[in-house]
């Protein structure tokens, strides 16, 4: 059954959160690293050209699966409807982005990127029961978004093999994953960034890049850097230690306007006023 996700999940009070697009980068890369994803992406994205303006959408539609209310279901129907004629044929074998399999695949990357994410960038980590309790409330989300009931393991235990599985037996060196990787590292200007202010952008993205594309070395799963031949060492894994360390204890401190997506701020905002509106009725003399 497809409900909204209800304020006072984990979802609710995770998601929306800054630190949220430190892991999308290791998701997108997981995602793009199955051969149906990375074929249809890599044919119909525009990650190439418009980096900032696909990932500003991405969020933004994250955002509204969680934070939509009503809404969010119909977020859920509007993708499922701009993805129904998107495939691809790569060496005679056509990929459709609607597969089960595939589709399934893109929702379910999200267990591991919060479990990441709490490890690196938050001030402790999960702990099983409350990776078990993200992942029932990613089921819910995943049949919100039409993802296949028979695609879904059932249990937290099914997911991890699952998961497993995935990287071991279905996901590959694709292409579209070094691409995506270069463009962590070299974020591509606007598209309609006037030719003039090209090397401004490049100047003022070159540090944010490095470090993006840092973090999302270091968030992917060892066997799937291993089979994109990415190195990885004892030092790097220090330093993204200690810059988790920093952010999970400055972004906490933050005014919530500041540690929160616009559309998750606002969200909340509107649930404390009416959960405010409705004390002061139940408390209104009669």
């Amino acid at each position: 059954m497809r409900q909204p996700i209800e304020p006072g999940t984990r979802l609710w009070d995770e998601t929306g959160l800054v630190t949220f697009s430190l892991t999308t980068g290791a998701a997108f890369a997981l995602q793009v690293m199955h051969p149906t994803v990375g074929a249809v992406v890599g044919e119909h994205s525009v990650f190439r050209t418009d980096a900032i303006g696909r990932a500003e959408r991405s969020i933004a539609s994250v955002m509204t699966w969680i934070y939509g209310g009503p809404e969010a279901l119909t977020e859920g129907d509007r993708l499922r409807e701009l993805h129904a004629p998107l495939k691809s044929t790569v060496d005679g074998v056509t990929h459709k982005a609607l597969a089960s399999g595939p589709w399934a695949w893109i929702i379910l990357t999200a267990p591991y990127a919060y479990r990441i994410g709490a490890r690196y960038f938050s001030r402790r980590p999960l702990t099983r029961a409350e990776e078990e309790a993200y992942y029932a409330e990613i089921v819910q989300l995943a049949r919100n978004l039409h993802v296949a009931e028979k695609e879904i393991p059932p249990t937290y235990d099914a997911y991890l093999k699952y998961f497993d599985d995935m990287i071991d037996e279905q996901l590959v060196a694709h292409r579209t994953a070094y691409e995506f990787l270069e463009t962590t590292r070299h974020m591509p200007p606007p598209p309609d960034l006037p030719p003039a202010l090209r090397p401004l952008w490049r100047l003022a993205t070159a540090v944010p890049g490095r470090v993006q594309h840092f973090v999302t070395v270091g968030t992917l799963p060892p066997a799937a850097r291993e089979k994109l031949g990415l190195s990885w060492t004892s030092r790097d894994e220090r330093a993204l230690r200690l810059l988790g360390r920093v952010v999970g204890r400055v972004v906490p401190l933050l005014p919530e306007k500041l540690r929160y997506f616009p559309i998750a701020y606002e969200a909340r905002r509107a649930d404390r006023a009416k959960r405010a509106l409705k004390r002061v009725l139940e408390a209104r003399p009669l």
